[in-house]
């Protein structure tokens, strides 16, 4: 379920665009340049893990290429912003479990949480999945001043990270952040073509099993279940001793994670996971499901999730394939006009790896949109990621057209992958 979260190597603060007259400096920053520069700094340096942020002078919001930090608003995002939360507010607790659940757990579920012995004290929040470049990102709606309390004190205590969340930004992990930024230091929070582009504010370690943070304003506009997560600090208690008992209260089967076991593997092997995919249209059509890790990079979702959904039937040039049935009508018509263009050659049916396949992405624990059912990859060996591939740009097209996006396109490219972006009625 996380690709990055605890990863990150420091905290920066990525500028928003200075007012007033080109190289004049704001009378107020969010932070004294000389208290962030080394924090900068350490993240610019990294571990070599992609390029400077792309900076886009005419963008709504400027990320430094040279280091030095760029003043601006406190507000980058007035349509997202919520309260400000000022100073930290209480002690810090370490987080010790994330929960999470395809449904809103209950005032009364938290408050018996909440009153456990061994529970020293909770976060609600909302969680599900963005699918990014074909990776699933965990991302959370929070409340920017109570959740900063359940993360690492680097973290917790660096406010500008806090009062860029609450402004309507993103704060994520370093090496997770660069390698998915797009033009102007934005993310695209979803593989669908409406989904929007935040800003990074920051990037800033997280805790263990998540990968971004919004606030709760963007939680909404991305349509994610609202209190579906729960963070469990247990102070001096064993996680462990805990966790049967907050199963017994929640019910079902919920995620429940222990992050010391994050940590360690990068998902809790003894979890069971929960995939709510949300950020558009077709995170709404694919459904949310429960799964297990199965070993060898590979997962076991509910049978139920997949007797419902994944399907195998004919389509042209690759005969049978096995996918996500909302995906197959749009692929048998982009396949059809291929064949209609006469272009069907283009397509190798040998060279064909797959639609549906249950997996994270090689090296992560990450899901791959191959889990869901709604990728493909075509002519694999001359379309390596990395490359410009050989893809006949017309049969792209006809894809795009009808829904896809191409793997060709994004920063670190991956031309054999197509992924469904969009709900296009066929017929």
């Amino acid at each position: 379920m996380a690709a990055g979260g605890g990863s990150a190597m420091g905290i920066g603060a990525l500028g928003t665009p200075a007012r007033g007259p080109a190289g004049r400096r704001p009378r107020r920053a969010l932070v004294a340049a000389g208290a962030l520069v080394p924090l900068l700094l350490l993240a610019a340096c990294g571990d070599g893990a992609g390029a400077e942020p792309d900076a886009d002078p005419s963008s709504p919001a400027t990320a430094s290429r040279s280091g030095d930090p760029q003043p601006g608003a406190t507000v980058a995002d007035p349509d997202h912003a919520v309260d400000p939360p000022g100073k930290l507010d209480g002690r810090l607790y370490p987080a010790d479990m994330l929960v999470s659940s395809r449904r809103p757990l209950s005032d009364d579920v938290v408050q018996r949480i909440r009153g456990l012995r061994g529970v020293a004290a909770v976060e609600r929040l909302d969680v599900a999945q963005v699918s990014v470049e074909n990776r699933a990102l965990t991302v959370a709606a929070v409340d920017p001043a109570s959740y900063r309390r359940f993360n690492v004190a680097a973290t917790a205590q660096h406010e500008d990270i806090w009062a860029r969340v609450a402004g309507g930004e993103l704060s994520i992990p370093q090496k997770l952040g660069r390698r998915l930024q797009q033009k102007g230091a934005y993310v695209q929070l979803g593989n669908d073509k409406t989904a929007p582009k935040v800003h990074i504010g920051s990037y800033a370690e997280q805790v263990p099993g998540i990968d971004v943070v919004v606030n709760k304003r963007w939680g909404e506009d991305l349509g994610m279940v609202e209190g579906n997560g729960l963070l469990v600090s247990t102070g001096i208690r064993s996680p462990q001793s805990v966790r049967g008992r907050v199963q017994e209260i929640i019910g079902g089967e919920p995620s429940i994670q222990l992050l010391d076991a994050v940590t360690r593997y990068g998902l809790d092997p003894d979890a069971a996971q929960t995939a709510i995919p949300t950020g558009g249209s077709v995170a709404r059509a694919i459904g949310s499901f429960s799964y297990r890790l199965a070993g060898g990079n590979r997962i076991s979702p509910d049978p139920s999730w997949v007797a419902a959904n994944i399907r195998t039937e004919q389509v042209p040039i690759l005969g049978a394939v096995t996918c996500h049935k909302v995906m197959l009508p749009q692929l048998r018509a982009a396949l059809t006009d291929v064949v209609d263009a006469g272009l069907a050659d283009r397509i190798h049916p040998g060279e064909f790896a797959g639609c549906y396949y249950p997996r994270f992405i090689a090296g992560t624990t990450s899901l791959s949109n191959h889990a869901f059912g709604i990728a493909l990859d075509l002519n694999v060996p001359g379309n390596q990621r990395g490359t410009v591939g050989e893809m006949d740009r017309t049969v792209v097209a006809i894809f795009k057209r009808w829904g896809f996006a191409w793997g060709g396109d994004w920063r670190w490219t991956d031309p054999m992958h197509f992924e469904m972006n969009a709900l296009v009625e066929v017929g």
